[in-house]
């Protein structure tokens, strides 16, 4: 395979130049124009960022991708997925409410918001992949309803992938809540009898008959169970969660498998920004000093390489003071080797981001060879 184009650009702005219209020239040389908008929908993969974060990205970059989709005849929407966890994003009102406080409303974005997996995270469409580990991808019915496919990625650490990039925000972001379980664990949900209050609402919502109500309290038979999630979406008081028990690895190859099947047969374009590199994912409810200094904005049309090129363009840069990343550093919790330096695995030294590059290479998502075009 032939080496991908990656383009970047760094934060410098002029006063001829501000930082929203540098993004909007970067996409243009990276070829965004090649792609044919019009009269088509197209959805903006974004995290919005939960309640009480604020590394996510503004939302005045999203307005520039949305303006220049309608400006090529699109229909242009930004979405995401409801979470697996309870938080402020767990089914699509609260998701709602919370994408509109963090500043993604129409009026600021220039286009509507939609929710990718409806209104308790259970609207999906099963999309045939055929991986090593996912052969059906449960991904959000208005994601796959789009002719075309945009990512536009905050780059930061993550506590469990080792980094949130392009194919963290489309392999996981994408997948429906039964999605998102099936990625992070063997796909059998597990019930909390202290929350459980026997209501029998996942009882009724299982094909199977797997959730059993005995004295007032429901139990997941696993014999039966057939990992759907269904369940998960349906509980009223959150009393069913998944059982996270898959290793970190395999979490990153169902994030790359899940990633080929929002991506095939649709024309895909991909833009990260690596800035506010906080430590762990927007999802927290907080966020912590960024490891490192910002970097740029890149694009391209592969997200593997994108992703590589953003790992590379992250290991060349210094620890910020206090950090996370520089705490590890200064008392030995992790040694830097100055010839192999990986700023993440130093920040989370259990995970193991390169697995997921390797795999989404061997499954035919991408390339991590890469020219860095610098604009």
């Amino acid at each position: 395979m032939e080496k991908a184009k990656v383009y970047f650009t760094s934060f410098k702005a002029t006063s001829h130049e501000n930082l929203l219209q540098k993004l909007h020239r970067l996409m243009k040389t990276a070829g965004f124009e090649t792609i044919d908008f019009n009269e088509k929908y197209a959805a903006i993969k974004i995290h919005f960022g939960e309640y009480g974060n604020l590394a996510f990205l503004r939302p005045n970059y999203a307005k520039v991708v949305a303006d220049y989709v309608k400006e090529l005849g699109g229909k242009p929407f930004l979405t995401d997925c409801n979470t697996l966890y309870v938080g402020s994003r767990k089914n699509a009102l609260d998701h709602l409410d919370t994408a509109y406080v963090n500043g993604f409303s129409p009026l600021q974005t220039g286009c509507h918001v939609i929710i990718g997996d409806g209104l308790k995270g259970n609207d999906e469409a099963l999309v045939p992949v055929n991986g090593e580990y996912v052969k059906e991808a449960k991904i959000g019915r208005a994601v796959m309803d789009a002719d075309i496919f945009i990512s536009l990625t905050h780059f930061k650490g993550h506590e469990m992938a080792g980094y949130g990039g392009a194919i963290k925000n489309i392999g996981m972001g994408c997948g429906s809540r039964a999605g998102k379980m099936e990625q992070h664990c063997d796909g059998k949900p597990v019930v909390d009898q202290n929350l459980c209050v026997g209501c029998g609402a996942c009882k009724k919502i299982c094909a199977h008959d797997a959730p059993q109500i005995v004295d007032k309290k429901a139990t997941i038979d696993h014999e039966k169970c057939v990992g759907c999630g269904r369940c998960l979406a349906m509980c009223p008081k959150d009393a069913i969660d998944a059982e996270y028990n898959d290793s970190i690895v395999l979490l990153n190859y169902k994030m790359a498998e899940y990633s080929l099947a929002v991506c095939q047969d649709r024309p895909c374009f991909h833009i990260s920004l690596i800035c506010d590199v906080s430590p762990n994912c927007d999802c927290h409810s907080e966020n912590d000093i960024p490891i490192i200094p910002n970097v740029g904005m890149l694009a391209s049309f592969d997200p593997v390489a994108l992703d590589q090129a953003c790992a590379d363009l992250c290991n060349k840069m210094p620890a910020v003071a206090g950090s996370v990343l520089a705490d590890n550093l200064e008392h030995g919790h992790v040694h830097e080797d100055h010839d192999h330096r990986d700023v993440f695995h130093m920040t989370h030294p259990d995970t193991e981001w390169k697995a997921g590059i390797e795999h989404a290479i061997k499954i035919g998502l991408g390339t991590n060879e890469y020219e860095l075009v610098t604009i």
